[in-house]
């Protein structure tokens, strides 16, 4: 148990936390390479995770003023899976929980880094429709891809379509968008009980920050 305890403390001390987000900021990045030839869509998504992670530290101007790197791990699991197609991190369930891991890391940073406040029932309700608003804008990109380059993450790779693909396209999308829904509501749940009640992000920031913060 003492043993536990230590281990917990550790990954909780800010230059801890700061390397392991660091490392899995590095981690995303790098999965790009991995996606660029065959998921242009994923990219796009992996290079926002990767950028709105590192917004912090840079408006601070100190690499410790990282997030907690749980969060990152959330939204690292899907992207890195789709880069090494890893059976089981590919699927529609995995991809919307790192679109809600995504939704999750701006309602932290608004808590963590500036003087927004979020109430619970707010942080649920603004986790839920950015999942729900990323996942969109995931959509529109795939169905721009498939017309300009020919992947099939909308439509199907051989037009023209039948009403029966139409058809199996629109129930598709919006079966991604019902995932999408539920995998916000699930981070929602994850922000309010475990970032607001048993992890205090704000305990992990430089002595320094802190006034700035408040």
């Amino acid at each position: 148990m003492a043993r536990n305890s230590r281990l917990a403390a550790l990954v909780r001390a800010e230059r801890a936390n700061a390397a392991l987000s660091w490392l899995l900021v590095t981690v995303v990045a790098a999965s790009v390479v991995a996606s660029v030839p065959r998921d242009p869509v994923w990219v796009v998504f992996a290079l926002v995770t990767a950028a709105v992670a590192v917004l912090p530290p840079l408006a601070f101007g100190d690499a410790r003023a990282m997030l907690p790197w749980e969060v990152l791990a959330l939204a690292a699991l899907p992207t890195v899976g789709r880069a090494l197609a890893a059976p089981g991190l590919t699927s529609d369930l995995s991809t919307y929980v790192g679109v809600a891991a995504l939704a999750l890391v701006v309602a932290v940073e608004l808590d963590v880094f500036t003087r927004v406040r979020l109430a619970n029932w707010f942080s649920v309700v603004f986790v839920v429709v950015a999942t729900m608003a990323t996942a969109g804008f995931l959509a529109v990109l795939g169905w721009l891809s498939d017309l300009a380059v020919g992947t099939a993450f909308v439509l199907p790779a051989e037009p023209p379509l039948t009403t029966a693909q139409e058809h199996a396209a629109v129930t598709a999308l919006v079966q991604d968008f019902i995932a999408a829904t539920a995998a916000g509501v699930l981070a929602a749940a994850v922000f309010v009980w475990y970032f607001r009640r048993r992890a205090d992000a704000s305990l992990r920031l430089p002595a320094e920050l802190e006034g700035v913060v408040e």
